[in-house]
């Protein structure tokens, strides 16, 4: 960490139901990616303070996240547009408004976040990316409805089988996430509520 990046701060309000262990209680490669995360950012991303509690969940967790939007196949945009669809039918705070900021950033769109969480429907998007976020929040509400047809729906929307994956594999991951961070009462930074504005 350079001299002009900020420490990281574990907020104790990071969740409620949990506690959050001071920075220098965490192991040291944690310690090492909070510092990364908090000089990228300028903040310390209140799901990884959360995460901190149980250092081998951290681990297994942020390597899973990673996977999913370094050795993806869509473009992060769309990575992000799954998550808030999926996380807006979950009633999910924190990755409403932390993935929300993300949708506005990389779509460049100040309000499309929004639309994905009040209902996907109602979003500006193509025909293509549409049929993107119907299969992934079918997944989210009626997973054992899923059937190949909706596999299908995606290949005839032009997607390609390792992009029909990355689909399922990105609603699937946020869907528990959106789970622990109800259970746990994970709360989003305030930085997120501004940013992509």
């Amino acid at each position: 960490m350079s001299e002009e990046s900020p420490r990281p701060e574990l907020l104790d309000d990071a969740q409620r139901r949990f506690p959050v262990p001071d920075y220098d209680e965490v192991p040291e490669d944690i310690r090492e990616r909070l510092d990364e995360e908090t000089e990228r950012a300028g903040f310390t991303p209140n799901v990884m303070s959360a995460l901190a509690y149980k250092p081998s969940h951290f681990r297994a967790f942020m390597a899973f996240h990673d996977a999913l939007v370094d050795d993806t196949t869509l473009d992060r945009e769309e990575v992000e547009m799954i998550v808030v669809a999926v996380s807006g039918r979950n009633n999910c705070l924190y990755c409403n408004v932390a993935h929300g900021a993300l949708v506005r950033i990389y779509a460049e769109d100040p309000h499309l976040a929004d639309q994905l969480v009040s209902n996907h429907r109602t979003a500006d998007v193509s025909d293509e990316r549409m049929a993107m976020l119907e299969v992934a929040v079918k997944l989210t509400e009626e997973p054992d409805a899923v059937t190949t047809d909706d596999l299908d729906l995606l290949y005839e929307a032009g997607y390609t089988q390792e992009e029909v994956w990355d689909i399922g594999m990105v609603a699937a991951f946020f869907n528990l996430s959106n789970r622990m961070a109800t259970f746990a009462d994970w709360r989003p930074n305030e930085e997120f509520y501004g940013m992509g504005r």
